[in-house]
């Protein structure tokens, strides 16, 4: 048998092992803890986990009794006033269709304030678990396989303290330029500047060319220019769909030869190639229709009522796809409210920008707009704004919706779609003018950008200050 002197000895092998694996193991979590350079939010949403970025999370809220917001998306639970500032409230589960269980008017929501942008929103999720820090390495890839969501929502997935969570892009869910989109924008402007140094050295041995041949042919000298002219608008047509994804064909050709006669004047031979974002949105500023992305003035209100054609129907339906902000929306509301007075109008205001059309329905006028043709048509509220009326506002529907999709619409009146159609790709152009065609009543009309032409998908222009096409 062991003496006890052996015994002892035993022992203190023992606890001077479980020393040096304790020192270990602490040594290990002190080496985890020391590379943590992402934090995430935790939360769930029908019983699965999820996380964002910390730093898109601008606090941790509890709030119910949300202002009911009239025409709002359907995951727009209203608005709330977050210590003096009003923001939309998105219920996230709604918005990737997941249940919500049900509870009584008092409820607290469980809300994220976010910010994207400059934007401020509330987002409910079920629960809010906790931060956790982790391993920006240790992020996988996202996979269809991996929660109940749109993969492009995805940022990625990553395994933290025993659980799998979806780290969602708040960015790309609320529609912002991601980094990376912004990296391949940046690498897209690299491979424009070559492909101009190309272009740039293809003329110069051109116009070498044609001086040579023009001493003895000057046809060829025509030719020649023929041919610069024509690989200055391939050039540009390409850096305009790179820039500002502005699709150069049959709807578009016919402007862009005029500009760019006109962009030649400006700049001089030599000169007229497109070498980044803010050249490429100076030759496009000749090409948007009169007030787009603002309030319309009283001359364009009247030029609009002009060709609105006669319609004694008692319900008058326009489809608005790319309404943005709200601006043409409710001008059109108001147009038809005056041109139609005895008629119960219906706008189907549809945009893919989810930031422009959940805040549409709580746009107020500016204090110019209120004065102007507006006026019969608006109401100030208790804060001293001025915003339209609950029968204007009744008129509009807002949907986050891509018209290139499923359009469940009823035949429609009037489709109101300036310069849209430009910067859509050929494919979903071809789809949606296909649309307008099958939703489009008889006796409907279109109205197009004024430097749009659909005259070759099928429709007849009409003369006038406003583009406006019909069925042929």
């Amino acid at each position: 048998m062991a003496t006890i002197q052996e015994k002892l000895s035993v022992l203190a092998n023992t606890v001077e092992k479980t020393e040096d694996l304790t020192n270990e193991q602490l040594s290990q979590e002190k080496k985890k803890l020391s590379v943590v350079d992402f934090k995430m939010v935790t939360f769930s949403l029908a019983g699965k986990d999820y996380a964002i970025d910390i730093m898109k999370v601008k606090e941790i809220a509890k709030a119910g009794c949300f202002t009911y917001v009239p025409n709002a998306l359907p995951f727009v639970l209203g608005v709330y006033n977050l210590r003096g500032d009003i923001i939309p409230i998105i219920d996230l589960r709604l918005f990737f269709n997941s249940p919500v269980p049900e509870h009584d008017d008092n409820f607290l929501e469980n809300m994220l304030i976010v910010t994207v942008g400059e934007q401020t929103f509330g987002v409910v999720v079920d629960a809010i678990d906790k931060v956790i820090g982790i391993q920006k390495s240790s992020i996988q890839p996202p996979h269809p396989l991996f929660g109940d969501i749109n993969i492009k929502y995805i940022y990625g997935v990553v395994e933290a303290e025993n659980s799998l969570y979806v780290l969602l892009d708040i960015d790309r869910i609320f529609g912002m330029r991601t980094p990376e989109e912004e990296k391949e924008l940046a690498e897209t402007a690299k491979a424009q500047l070559k492909m101009r140094e190309e272009v740039v050295a293809e003329q110069k041995a051109a116009a070498e060319t044609a001086h040579e041949s023009a001493k003895a042919d000057s046809a060829s000298a025509e030719e020649v220019k023929a041919k610069k002219a024509a690989d200055d608008l391939r050039f540009i047509g390409n850096s305009l769909a790179n820039f500002k994804k502005f699709n150069v064909n049959s709807v578009t050709e016919g402007w862009l030869k005029s500009r760019y006669e006109q962009w030649l004047k400006e700049n001089g031979e030599g000169n007229t190639q497109l070498q980044n974002d803010t050249d490429a949105e100076k030759f496009l500023a000749p090409f948007y229709s009169k007030c787009n992305g603002t309030w319309w003035t009283e001359d364009y209100e009247e030029e609009v009522l002009k060709v609105l054609p006669e319609n004694s129907a008692k319900n008058i339906v326009v489809w608005n796809p790319g309404c943005g902000k709200g601006y043409e929306s409710y001008s059109l509301a108001c147009i038809l409210k005056k041109r139609y007075p005895g008629a119960k109008i219906r706008i189907y205001g549809h945009d893919t920008d989810l930031l422009s059309v959940s805040n549409a329905p709580l746009m107020n006028l500016t204090d110019e707009a209120s004065v102007s043709w507006y006026q019969p048509y608006t109401t100030k509220t208790a804060s001293g704004d001025y915003t339209f009326s609950k029968e204007i506002k009744d008129a509009v529907m807002f949907e986050y919706h891509d018209c290139v999709n499923t359009n469940n619409l009823p035949p429609i009146d009037i489709v109101f779609s300036r310069d849209m159609l430009s910067f859509l790709p050929d494919d979903s152009q071809k789809t949606v003018l296909g649309e307008f065609n099958e939703k489009l009543k008889g006796n409907g009309i279109i109205i197009t950008g004024e430097n749009e032409d659909i005259s070759a998908a099928g429709f007849k222009k009409k003369e006038g200050a406003v583009t406006v096409y019909t069925k042929e």
